[in-house]
């Protein structure tokens, strides 16, 4: 419940007396931002500077503890922060920043959990092509106790159906969160496109994009630092679990569109299926890379069921949401546009994501 969430129960007005104090010239906060050992959690940490960076290459490389972070072991546990990415900081503002990072052994060589380096290598490669990604990344408010925020304290919600795009106080619960995240991705520099509630009371969607290549990773690890961040600040917990429910109430995805230069000429649609055909000799590859565990989090969301398609199989229509692959209703009467790969689940590394579709499509890699 959030009267029994600490950071619900203080007083945010006190604050304000110490974020009106004036800083020294030419003084700013770069929060450096990187992806645990988990594949899915976030860390940061920040650092006074004394300049402000036009980009990622004027900033310092930096070092953790990884032992403490699932990364490394405690007698050789530093780990460097390579800047890749700036954003404006939606919290301090003025000058202050966002840095993604990402993340090194002391001899050089990623970590496991460093997979922006060799999408970028990929997407550099096919940097011709034009590669356009769009996330759709649900998630799921939590009270502090882990139970879904404002479901009853025994019991259910009446049965979906009502909560998908719904409007009023029966059907929604705290639009307050999810549109203080979306005024500061704006903010922010994020290329948050759109959200909406979903289909589970309490579930939301945020859209990303259209973005090229590896930004989509950038953004969308972003996106989702700015939503946990929000969210500690009202004392809520943002899951990114695949099923946070178990039983009649559907799962969360980061259904991921895709487009290519050709994709997006007239004829089009004959190259869309020409890739879709290419996915389907890959099925297995794509759900290995579609969430941190490789899949195992997947098995307790596509289930065929709840606008899912069978994690064993693979399939595509038009306009079908318990497919695989959907190509939208506009993109097949118009003959060009973009697909929609469904499998990806809600706490994916879109990095992975975007790696492993191009491959395919693209290097014909399986």
């Amino acid at each position: 419940m959030l009267e029994d969430s600490p950071n619900a129960q203080l007083n945010k007005t006190i604050l304000n007396r110490y974020l009106s104090l004036e800083l020294p010239d030419g003084q700013i906060i770069a929060t450096y931002i990187w992806i645990d050992g988990t594949g899915e959690g976030l860390r940061c940490k920040d650092r006074t500077l004394n300049f402000i960076p036009k980009s990622p290459k004027e900033l310092p490389v930096w070092n953790y503890d990884g032992s403490s972070t699932y990364q490394a072991l405690g007698e050789n546990s530093d780990v460097y922060l390579h800047p890749v990415a700036i954003y404006r900081d939606p919290f301090r503002r003025g000058n202050h920043i966002l840095v993604m990072c990402e993340t090194y052994k002391y001899d050089g060589t990623p970590l496991a959990t460093n997979h922006r380096m060799a999408c970028n290598e990929v997407a550099q490669k096919v940097a011709s092509e034009e590669p356009w990604f769009g996330i759709e990344q649900e998630y799921t408010l939590l009270d502090i106790n882990g139970h879904p925020l404002g479901w009853p304290k025994n019991g259910f919600p009446a049965p979906q159906g009502p909560y998908y795009c719904g409007v009023g106080a029966d059907k929604v619960i705290a639009r307050d969160i999810v549109d203080a995240h979306y005024r500061a991705c704006l903010y922010s520099g994020v290329k948050i496109c759109g959200t909406n509630a979903e289909v589970m009371p309490a579930q939301w969607e945020f859209q990303v994009g259209p973005c090229v290549g590896v930004s989509v990773g950038d953004d969308l690890w972003i996106a989702r630092y700015i939503l946990h961040r929000v969210a500690e600040e009202f004392g809520v917990i943002a899951t990114l679990d695949p099923k946070p429910m178990p039983g009649d109430w559907n799962g969360a995805g980061a259904h991921t569109n895709v487009s290519t230069k050709k994709m997006r000429q007239d004829g089009g649609i004959n190259v869309i299926k020409a890739a879709i055909d290419k996915l389907s000799k890959n099925h297995q590859a794509h759900i290995k890379a579609y969430d941190p565990r490789g899949g195992k989090d997947n098995e307790r969301r596509l289930t065929g069921l709840h606008e899912t398609s069978s994690i064993n199989d693979f399939n595509a229509g038009v306009a079908n949401r318990g497919c695989s692959i959907r190509i939208p209703r506009g993109v097949n009467d118009d003959g060009k546009g973009y697909f929609e790969d469904r499998r990806p689940s809600s706490n994916c590394d879109p990095y992975t994501v975007v790696e492993r579709m191009l491959r395919t499509i693209l290097l014909d890699e399986y």
